[in-house]
């Protein structure tokens, strides 16, 4: 195979995206198989503006919802397709109890690209949010987290109520400037493909 010139592909992820969860290995592929330099981005999802919201015991009541019967059957079939392609990842994914807000994990994504530890802090948070094992919303978890994954937090909780949140709103407001709505999204050339099912055509921007 020849590669063509080295390329960057700009991934936009959100931590409570199961489809986002799954890109990783994706990334991973194209990375390896084709030299491609590959950035991670946060991009936070406005679930109910388009899912409704709902909050589920661990009994499996729900306890209050804001959904209509079109929105939880695309739910229900969203989960029951990225259980498909996580048993073949060897992933554990179980569907959140309620809809988190991932602001926190994504100020804690650029702080673990400041650090050098992003991939571990990366593989960590999607790990252990989908085994329903991270609270994404506690400050005090996500530092934790980046302290695990080898990062100094001295500077975290700064970081946190200044210059981060408006960092992340930055890229968002970037992405969306660029067509961004959903993840995982690529981002090649300018041009933008949402979802893993157009890695082949991004395998051809990528090949000669």
């Amino acid at each position: 195979m020849v590669w063509a010139m080295t390329k960057t592909i700009t991934i936009y992820s959100d931590y409570k995206s199961p489809y986002a969860y799954l890109a990783v290995a994706s990334a991973d592929g194209l990375a390896r198989d084709y030299g491609a330099i590959v950035e991670w981005r946060p991009y936070i999802l406005d679930i109910p503006s388009f899912l409704g919201a709902a909050q589920i015991a661990d009994t499996g009541e729900i306890i209050t919802e804001d959904r209509n019967a079109h929105q939880w059957r695309r739910v229900r079939y969203s989960y029951m397709d990225v259980r498909r392609y996580s048993r073949r990842q060897g992933l554990t994914i179980r569907g959140p109890r309620k809809i988190f807000d991932s602001s926190i994990a994504a100020v804690g994504m650029l702080y673990s690209q400041f650090q050098g530890v992003f991939r571990p802090y990366h593989d960590l948070v999607f790990e252990r949010f989908f085994k329903r094992e991270l609270d994404i919303e506690d400050p005090a978890v996500i530092a934790a987290v980046l302290a695990e994954a080898g990062a100094d937090i001295a500077g975290f909780d700064e970081y946190l109520k200044e210059g981060g949140p408006a960092e992340v709103a930055r890229i968002q407001s970037e992405a969306e400037e660029l067509g961004v709505f959903g993840v995982p999204t690529f981002v090649i050339d300018g041009e933008i493909f949402w979802g893993r099912e157009h890695l082949p055509l991004i395998e051809e921007l990528l090949v000669t």
